[in-house]
């Protein structure tokens, strides 16, 4: 089996990470995306290795360059050497024997999919909320059945979308495993799941998902979405 991750963390997202500026339920989502992505993690690897340059190179210079300066600098060479880092990866090849789910996502869930206890959504597609110790986002493990569409909507803030098993386009772009996919108030989609197998994914958001179907939006409040 060769996994080639495609669809990747932003150099922003991952930055906040890398400096511990995340909230925990993005920080589950960048986590298990870097268990799945060899590529992201060598970026991070270079994040915190330059990072701790700056904060060096800060100490000698503090008087002579503003910290944002050598901040701005720095984020422009993470993007640079991002970039190139990305398009130099390969796809590796992987055991077919793995977990569905990588950890740190394993344990919030306390085990694989086989043994986890869904609930229905309607439509065929099922949910598990995950808790987190933070108040800034929800987080939930979606399945949403083969061929099937998510409900068209927008969001009210930012959602984060990892592909874990199958895998599901939204427009003409395809999201496999290991793939995320970051929206936010800008976009109005509706992704639907491949025909081949159900999709498993983790969702990470920050505010209630705009639905266009009033129906939708009626159970809303049920669901918890």
């Amino acid at each position: 089996m060769t996994l080639h991750v495609q669809h990747h963390i932003s150099d922003e997202l991952l930055l906040d990470y890398a400096t511990g500026n995340l909230a925990e339920g993005w920080s589950i989502a960048v986590a298990t995306h870097l268990a799945l992505c060899p590529a992201c993690r060598d970026r991070l690897s270079f994040m915190e290795h330059t990072g701790g340059q700056l904060l060096e190179a800060t100490e000698v210079t503090a008087e002579e360059t503003p910290v944002s300066d050598s901040w701005s600098a720095m984020k422009t060479k993470l993007k640079s050497q991002g970039t190139s880092r990305l398009a130099a990866a390969k796809p590796v090849a992987t055991p077919t024997d793995l977990p569905v789910l990588p950890e740190p996502l394993r344990s919030y869930l306390g085990g694989d999919v086989d043994v986890l206890k869904w609930k229905a959504l309607g439509r065929g597609a099922y949910h598990i909320p995950i808790k987190t110790g933070d108040t800034e986002s929800q987080v939930r493990l979606l399945k949403i059945p083969a061929g099937k569409p998510v409900p068209e909507h927008s969001h009210g803030g930012r959602e984060l979308t990892l592909v874990l098993k199958g895998a599901f386009t939204d427009g003409a772009t395809v999201f496999k495993r290991g793939d995320i996919e970051e929206a936010d108030e800008t976009l109005t989609h509706q992704p639907v799941a491949t025909p081949d197998e159900d999709c498993i994914c983790l969702a990470v958001t920050d505010a209630p998902l705009k639905f266009k179907s009033l129906l939708v939006r009626l159970v809303q409040p049920v669901l918890g979405i």
